[in-house]
Parts: C-alpha cells; structure tokens; sequence
C-alpha cells in the first residue's frame, strides 16, 4: 500500500494553501465567466460567426472535462503544491495567447489550452486543503473555498463587461492573468507536499480511456445543441466516448488486481459516502445546470429582459452560496453532512415549484422567480460544502485528487446532459408552459437527490 509523506508541512502552511487553493479555483471561475461577455466583441473582430463564439467557449470545457481524471491521478502521483503550479503557469501562458490571438482558430486553440491548465488547478486545489485540514477545520475550510470560488461567478460578468466596453476583449484574458501573478509567488512559500512514498507510474491506458470517454460524451453533449443529435460528429463522440467509459471500468480493475496502480481506484466506490455522495452529485448538479439554464432563458426570451438584467436577476442562488456556504460547513464539520445533504436539496426543490407561479409578465419574477431562487440559494448553500466535504472525507488522503476529480467530473457531465435534454422538456422553445415543465423536472431530480442523500448518506462527524 502507497503512503503519504511529507503531510505535516502542508498542514503548517495551512493557510496559505487555503489561500492559494481559493485564488487558484478563482481564476478557473473568473475566467469560464467573463468569456461569455466578451462573445460579441470577439465576434465583431475575428470574424468566423457564429461557430467560432461557440468554440471559443466549448474548446475550452471538453479539454477541461475530458482532462479531469487524469489531473486528479497526477496531483495524487506528483504532488497537489507541484500540479497546482504547472496548472497554473499553463493558464497563465495560455491566457497570453487568448489576448494576443491573430485569429479565431488561434483563440481556440489557446482556449483549449486554458482548459488543461484548469483540469490541472481544479481536483489539486481542493485535494490540498483535503490536505491541510483536518475534521470541523476541513468542512470550513471547504465551505470558504466554495464561497470565494462562487464569487468569481458574481465578478466575472460585471468586470468582464466593464473591461470589453472599455478597453477591449483582449484585455478580459488579461485579467484573467493577474490572479495568478499572485498566487504564484504564495505557491512558492508552501515548504510541503503530500506525494508517496514510493514513485508510482501514471496509468497511461487508463488515462487514455478516461480522456476519450469522458471528452467524447462532453463534445457529443455540447455539439448536439449546435448540430442537433442526428449529427455523424454529435453520434460518433457519443459512441466512442461511452465505449471508452465502459472499457475502462475493466482495465481499472485488471490494473488493481495486477498490484498497479489505476488511474481511479475503483475500491474509492467501495466507501459509502463515496459511491452515495457521487449518485446525489449526479441528480442534485444536473438540476442546478437545469436552473442555471432555464431561468436565464426564460427571462431573457418570454419576459425579454436585456441579457445585463437577467444576470442580475438570477444572482440569488450565488450570492446565497456566497454568504452561508462557510457557516455551513462550519456546522457540517460539528454535526454532520447527511441531513444537511437531505435539506439543501428539499429546499431547492420547493423553490423550483414555487417558480411555477411565473406567467406571462415579468412582473410575476417579484413573486414566483424570485423567491424561487431565493429557496434555491438557501438549498444549494445547505447541501454544497456537506456534499463536498462528505465525498472528500469518505476517501484516503492520498487519493484526494482523484476523489476530487470522479466528483467534479460527474457534477459537470450532469449539468451538460440535463442542458443537452433541455430542448425536449421545453417542448422545442422557451415558453411559459416549457419553464413549468423545466421547474417540475428539477424538483424531481432535487427530491431524488434528498432521498439518496437523507437513506445513504452516512452522518459521521470529526474532530480537528
């Protein structure tokens, strides 16, 4: 069995990785959020329409999703401090060329590369503080990871809009940047690492797998909203990819009984909180995508509010993760994460029906959507960090990343097949009826997300 060393150090500079993980999932937010903004003006300069707006984005996701597991195995192989900084330096360079590109296929190249660089800082960044914390320390410590890396979602459109209508989109890559100017310097200060004891080798077919499954469902899922799903590209992703994710569960075990070591430990789904965390993941973010999407189309597309409005219309869910999501974790540290993993989502999901009120006027959002995402907010900020911190805790220290990067992963594949389903529970279009039925599918998947969470979870608490 592979031990961790040099474990102490981490925990000595314990706030400083905090701070660095925090600044490090930062700049991933930041930077997924204010590239939406600068669509237009990118458009406007670089010309290829439509297709390359699209790109520019889905680049950056399918090298980002499809590269996660892998990411995870190598912070647990080399180090969360080291995967972090090459995380980072690659982001950095990347963001340089996103705002020199000449032209649309370079941005997207650069995009793409973006995205490796935050396959790298995601599972590493909350591996480290997996790391560093111990028992109602740790649960905070998530809970304020969460909330500081939400809040990139709240900055990113406001500045990114500010700086694309001042000095220019190239600038919005810019300041994706400044971030990691100073974490950087605060990574160097960090004396430790938890690495084994024993060089260990990279499952490379393992990886391989991971990366053609995992990348083949997220292009098929992302495409198909595009080309729709009769499309031989949208088809054969979708194909490969899930051939690759079902030839993989095999050979992970193959691995495992031939005394290596696999790219995911498939003995992790053996811990109960573990295998029931991920199957409440899997319910509960698909339909936090559904909400994410939805919502925003409906008050831009029935009730025709500017696309500036409906941001700020849909902010309470994230400003509610943003201002609880560290008392939680403070009382999911003392008390346990199970019923707050039952109750989060049992709130969202009253707040989804409660959005049922909306109808024909916007004058409705004062008294259905609203609220609504009010109930939202408060569920969402209730189960987060107990969820995370419940998946995280149920695993080894040194398989942290990995754990990190199976629920990462599994939040964002539910969050694309709920968006790439949406078109068929709206009826084909965005109308009041459509919305009604969008709101009905997500209080399901929130009330199934409760029960497993409420039947399996199991409530153990830790001391630090």
């Amino acid at each position: 069995m592979v031990t961790p060393t040099h474990t102490a150090p981490l925990r000595d500079d314990r706030r400083v990785v905090l701070v660095v993980a925090i600044l490090a999932s930062f700049v991933v937010g930041l930077d997924s959020s204010v590239v939406t903004v600068a669509l237009p003006a990118i458009r406007h300069e670089l010309g290829g329409g439509l297709v390359v707006q699209q790109w520019v984005v889905d680049a950056y996701l399918v090298t980002l999703g499809s590269l996660i597991l892998v990411a995870g195995s190598l912070s647990d192989v080399f180090g969360r401090v080291r995967i972090v900084t090459w995380g980072l330096v690659v982001f950095g360079l990347a963001s340089v060329a996103c705002a020199v590109a000449p032209t649309g296929a370079v941005l997207i190249v650069a995009r793409a590369v973006q995205g490796i660089g935050g396959a790298l800082v995601t599972p590493s960044s909350l591996a480290s503080i997996v790391a560093a914390y111990r028992g109602a320390a740790q649960a905070k410590a998530i809970g304020s990871w969460t909330a500081w890396s939400s809040a990139a979602v709240i900055v990113g459109p406001v500045v990114g809009g500010l700086v694309v209508d001042g000095i220019g989109w190239r600038w919005v890559f810019v300041l994706s940047a400044v971030p990691i100017a100073v974490t950087i310097p605060l990574v160097l200060r960090i004396t430790g690492d938890v690495r084994p004891e024993r060089g260990q080798r990279v499952d490379v077919l393992g990886a391989v797998l991971a990366v053609v499954g995992v990348g083949g469902v997220v292009l098929g899922l992302i495409e198909q909203e595009r080309l729709g799903w009769s499309s031989a590209l949208v088809v054969t992703a979708l194909v490969v990819g899930a051939a690759a994710l079902v030839v993989f569960v095999p050979w992970e075990l193959r691995v495992t009984r031939a005394g290596g070591a696999p790219l995911v430990p498939l003995d992790l789904f053996r811990a109960r909180n573990f295998a029931v965390g991920n199957l409440a993941t899997l319910s509960i973010y698909g339909a936090l995508g559904m909400v994410g999407f939805v919502v925003t189309l409906f008050l831009q597309e029935v009730w025709r509010f500017p696309a500036w409005l409906a941001g700020v219309a849909s902010l309470p869910p994230t400003l509610l993760l943003l201002a609880l999501s560290t008392t939680v974790g403070s009382l999911a540290g003392r008390y346990g994460p199970r019923w707050f993993m039952a109750a989060g989502p049992a709130i969202a999901a009253v707040g989804a029906l409660v959005m049922l009120g909306a109808g024909d006027g916007p004058a409705a959002y004062w008294w259905s959507v609203l609220p609504g995402l009010v109930l939202v907010g408060i569920g969402i900020a209730t189960m987060v960090t107990p969820l995370t911190s419940a998946v995280l805790g149920s695993v080894p220290e040194r398989e942290a990343g990995v754990g990190s990067a199976v629920n990462n992963a599994v939040a964002r594949v539910a969050g694309l097949v709920v968006v790439a389903l949406a078109g068929v529970v709206l009826g084909g279009g965005v109308s009041v009826s459509g919305f009604h039925r969008a709101m009905v599918v997500m209080a399901f998947l929130l009330l199934a997300g409760a029960l497993v969470s409420a039947v399996g979870i199991g409530n153990t608490t830790s001391r630090s």
